[in-house]
């Protein structure tokens, strides 16, 4: 994750809480009484955004030292603590929600997608993300995908041309959408299509595409379909996978599967902040 922007969107994410002032902890805490934190697993996960812990308790108070934090893409187990802090409780009770909040859904999502990986048992294919983030957190959500051993597909709508059935539709078909962006694009952008049975597959071959999603296909469908793909062309399958079924995508001889859940949907890892306190 780039640091700068990290910083810029935790200062917007903590004014939201803050406000003007914890008014709570100023009411019945010192700010000069210094404390001891520790963040709780109640449950196994997956850890994501150790580094939010630094800079969101550096921009509330450059006297507080966060250490001891869980290595992003590590696992931990229900009743490890996963980082430790110190410094004025004021200070530590005021950030305490907005990054526990973070570190909380990013875990969860480093979780699931290890979950993920790890269903579907095969290191052929890779599993990835999609743009089904919450607005704000993308950065976050797709590092978190990373951590949890997966791949980020498209981070926003500048990076990739994606034909799905909308543009086709407005485009006049595959062959012709193709033309198209292939005349505004640079060589650097690669062009991905949609396809949803075997006539939209053959059509994306001919249109020399660099990347065919075959969209909510079955396995039996994709191994079928597969035997029209030349081996320079990779191949992605999305739509209708869950964990549920993800399995029985084993071998099929695809390059990507990309899941909308591992973002839009998913649970975020239970976490605990508990407080000791120190010497003034």
């Amino acid at each position: 994750m780039n640091r700068l922007s990290i910083k810029e969107q935790l200062q917007h994410f903590l004014i939201e809480d803050i406000g003007e002032g914890d008014i709570t902890s100023r009411a019945v805490i010192s700010t000069h009484d210094i404390g001891r934190g520790r963040i709780v697993a109640k449950a196994d996960g997956v850890m994501a955004g150790g580094e939010i812990l630094s800079i969101g308790y550096e921009l509330l108070d450059t006297r507080i030292v966060v250490k001891d934090i869980v290595e992003d893409g590590a696992r931990f187990w229900q009743g490890e603590t996963i980082a430790k802090m110190e410094g004025p409780i004021v200070g530590l009770l005021s950030g305490e929600r907005v990054l526990l909040n973070l570190l909380q859904r990013m875990s969860g999502i480093a979780t699931m997608t290890k979950r993920a990986i790890e269903l579907l048992n095969d290191h052929s294919i890779r599993i990835c993300d999609t743009r089904k983030t919450t607005p704000g957190l993308r950065q976050f959500e797709k590092y978190a995908v990373r951590c949890g051993g997966g791949y980020n597909h498209r981070l926003g709508l500048n990076d990739a041309i994606l034909l799905k059935e909308n543009h086709l539709l407005a485009g006049g078909g595959i062959e012709a959408a193709v033309r198209a962006v292939r005349e505004q694009i640079g060589h650097m952008v690669k062009v991905e299509v949609e396809t949803t049975n075997e006539t939209e597959v053959l059509e994306a071959v001919r249109a020399d595409v660099d990347v065919i999603m075959f969209d909510n296909a079955t396995p039996d469908e994709i191994k079928q379909y597969m035997k029209h793909v030349p081996d320079s062309m990779k191949t992605e399958a999305s739509g209708g996978i869950t964990l549920d079924n993800l399995a029985t995508f084993k071998g099929c001889g695809i390059d990507y599967i990309s899941l909308g859940c591992l973002t839009h949907s998913v649970k975020a890892t239970d976490l605990s902040f508990l407080l000791e306190k120190g010497d003034k």
